[in-house]
């Protein structure tokens, strides 16, 4: 050893494994996005994975149809104060209604369904 040298001592405590991420798990964190105007790095930073294991996700997701394929227009929530529904928009004809939440969640109710079981509904979802 010369005058000087460090020597370095790496301790290996085992293999190093990939991480298993369920469906379920995997679908949380996707449902993360958006929520609050949190954005894909930052849902990637709180677990700990790279932005395109996320981007990676959502289309496994999508390939396995456990994740909506967004086709036309779509809705962004916006932060605006919170006020109660007090209304439902009326829809045309035999069209079933559907309600998109900020948290990703989407209410789907068959035509001439009572306004007062979907406002019970709307609160379920809300509350889940």
């Amino acid at each position: 050893m010369r005058r000087g040298q460090i020597l370095r001592h790496e301790v290996i405590v085992g293999v190093e494994r990939r991480r298993f991420w369920p469906d379920e798990m995997k679908l949380s964190i996707l449902r993360e996005v958006g929520v609050c105007g949190a954005t894909v790095t930052d849902i990637a930073l709180r677990h700990d994975v790279t932005r395109q294991h996320i981007y990676q996700w959502r289309r496994q997701m999508k390939d396995k149809g456990l994740w909506p394929e967004l086709e036309g227009i779509s809705f962004l929530a916006l932060d605006a104060p919170e006020q109660p529904v007090t209304s439902l928009p009326k829809t045309e004809g035999n069209l079933p209604a559907e309600i998109g939440f900020a948290n990703g969640r989407t209410l789907r109710c068959p035509p001439g369904m009572a306004e007062a079981d979907i406002m019970g509904l709307i609160r379920l979802v809300e509350t889940a």
